[in-house]
């Protein structure tokens, strides 16, 4: 037997979790679960339950280097390939934002709403987690758009992956359609302020695409953008739901719209806006 399989899976966890509490990485143990996962090809409960087995020398190999990996910025996510969203596991690469748990909050918002809705469109898609989840959860008929041609391909793989009926649309905002198409529109766009890329971590700055990222020097470029697109896009009555950035800055360019709301998260952080046409 190798001496590079003389590791139990116990030990191997310990070890991992100390080289990413010495590398500054947030989560370690987590981390180390999550990545010894992915190198042995089992869940959690098997993990603890086989702690003391050994692990085979290909397993300590692929562990080995999803550690240097992480320690070297590398997103878990994206050495994984994998993002839970939604209770349902979405595939994601570098060319798409991570989906946050803070986004579930607008699917919250919207899945009452999205019940109703004729169509809903979703701009600015990128992995496809809002659109999947609202047409899975609310089976409602939605369209989702996005600029990035590589960000979609990996939307329609999860769309179809997850057995979602979603079509997809290669475009800025929502250019190629109609006035009056759409009862919902949904959006997690770019938030970040460019004056503001020094403060974001550097696998979040360094690691996830840009423009799925930053929205101008204010971080509002693209709400200003938006708003007046979802209100040609509206019928009306129709309701739009964003992910915030500045909640008063976006909540004064809907000053022309009707019923605008604000919701916090569990930790009282303005995170979704709703507004009325």
């Amino acid at each position: 037997m190798s001496v590079l399989s003389r590791i139990s899976v116990r030990t191997a966890l310990l070890q991992g979790q100390k080289l990413l509490e010495d590398a500054g990485i947030d989560s370690p143990r987590l981390t180390a679960e999550v990545l010894l996962m992915h190198a042995t090809g089992h869940d959690r409960a098997w993990l603890y339950a086989h702690g003391n087995d050994e692990l085979i020398e290909l397993w300590w190999i692929h562990y080995g280097r999803y550690l240097h990996e992480r320690m070297q910025g590398k997103p878990t996510q994206h050495i994984t390939g994998r993002q839970e969203f939604y209770g349902r596991e979405f595939r994601v690469t570098p060319e798409v934002l991570i989906p946050r748990p803070e986004t579930e909050l607008l699917i919250e918002a919207a899945l009452p709403y999205g019940n109703a809705a004729n169509a809903t469109l979703d701009i600015g898609t990128g992995s496809g987690a809002i659109a999947v989840t609202l047409a899975l959860e609310a089976n409602a008929r939605v369209i989702a758009t996005d600029i990035s041609l590589p960000a979609l391909a990996v939307a329609c793989q999860n769309a179809r992956t997850l057995g979602a009926h979603v079509d997809f649309a290669a475009c800025d905002l929502g250019s190629v359609f109609a006035d009056g198409s759409f009862d919902l529109v949904v959006s997690n766009p770019p938030y970040v302020a460019e004056r503001d890329r020094a403060t974001l971590a550097p696998e979040v700055r360094d690691r996830e695409p840009a423009l799925a990222l930053f929205g101008g020097d204010d971080g509002l470029a693209v709400y200003r953008r938006l708003i007046p697109e979802a209100a040609r896009l509206l019928l009306p009555g129709g309701w739009l739901m964003m992910e915030l950035g500045e909640a008063a800055a976006v909540r004064e360019l809907l000053k022309d719209w009707h019923d605008v709301e604000i919701r916090n998260d569990l930790a009282g952080i303005p995170r979704v806006v709703i507004a009325r046409k």
